[in-house]
């Protein structure tokens, strides 16, 4: 019964219609939205109603939610599943949202709890996605990445591949894959690139993908998805592996839509 309720106001929301002020915020802030085809943009609208409607939506620290920051969001948070099978991120209930970087208090040992090293300090973030279903998110991060992909950073496209990447219960760099010899590939492909990226950061090379990547393997398929996205040319020369197996994982092939998208301008 729930379950069918649940998927009635699904239906409903993505039969409204788009007002038209929220086209007008993504075409301004999401610049992956013009490389998209009319049927895309469409799809993603739909899915951006249940999104913004189903998600608890708080500003912190200040800041007073607007259109443009729920809506920014949405866009790029749903452009990630935009080709998969999904459940429009079920598991994020709350997206809490600050005007600018965020410090974590430091954390406290528990009452019974023995300290065997230094406690960790106080930290600045720029976001977080928790496994309780919250994702923090700092706005002016958040519009500058959406307007300028040509820095291959982008905070949504981060916090939400982590989102993706918690599905199966773990946050180990590898989402949900049920094809058996997709996955292979996947850990083959992923696991070769992490290691070359790891050693080339120890050496203090530079690197293709932000050094942040080679911390662990959750934050390197993070980091992976923002450059699959906001620099897929780019990733598609330097690292024609990894590009493969992101696009067979979205269902999605950003380059091509670059390359559509300047064969039609010309």
């Amino acid at each position: 019964m729930f379950h069918w309720l649940r998927e009635h106001r699904r239906a409903e929301a993505r039969k409204r219609p788009f007002p038209p002020g929220w086209e007008a915020v993504v075409r301004s802030n999401v610049v992956h939205y013009c490389l998209l085809s009319e049927p895309e943009r469409a799809e993603l609208r739909a899915m951006m109603q249940v999104f913004l409607e189903e998600k608890h939506w708080e500003g912190c620290g200040g800041l007073v939610l607007t259109d443009e920051i729920r809506v920014t969001i949405a866009a790029q948070a749903c452009l990630l599943q935009l080709g998969l099978p999904h459940d429009y991120f079920r598991d994020v209930g709350t997206i809490l949202v600050y005007p600018s970087a965020v410090m974590l208090p430091e954390r406290r040992p528990g009452v019974f709890e023995r300290i065997n090293g230094p406690v960790e300090p106080s930290v600045s973030i720029l976001g977080q996605a928790l496994d309780w279903g919250t994702v923090i998110l700092v706005w002016d991060d958040v519009v500058h990445g959406s307007r300028h992909p040509e820095g291959g950073h982008n905070l949504v496209y981060h916090e939400f591949a982590h989102k993706l990447d918690m599905l199966d219960g773990a946050a180990d760099g590898t989402p949900p894959i049920a094809d058996r010899l997709q996955l292979a590939q996947w850990v083959a492909v992923c696991s070769k690139e992490f290691l070359r990226l790891r050693g080339l950061v120890e050496k203090g090379q530079k690197t293709f993908l932000d050094a942040y990547a080679a911390k662990n393997e959750a934050e390197f398929f993070a980091v992976s998805t923002e450059e699959f996205f906001d620099r897929p040319l780019d990733l598609r020369r330097q690292a024609p592996e990894l590009y493969r197996i992101l696009r067979d994982y979205y269902r999605q092939d950003p380059a091509e839509r670059v390359v559509r998208t300047c064969q039609a301008k010309v």
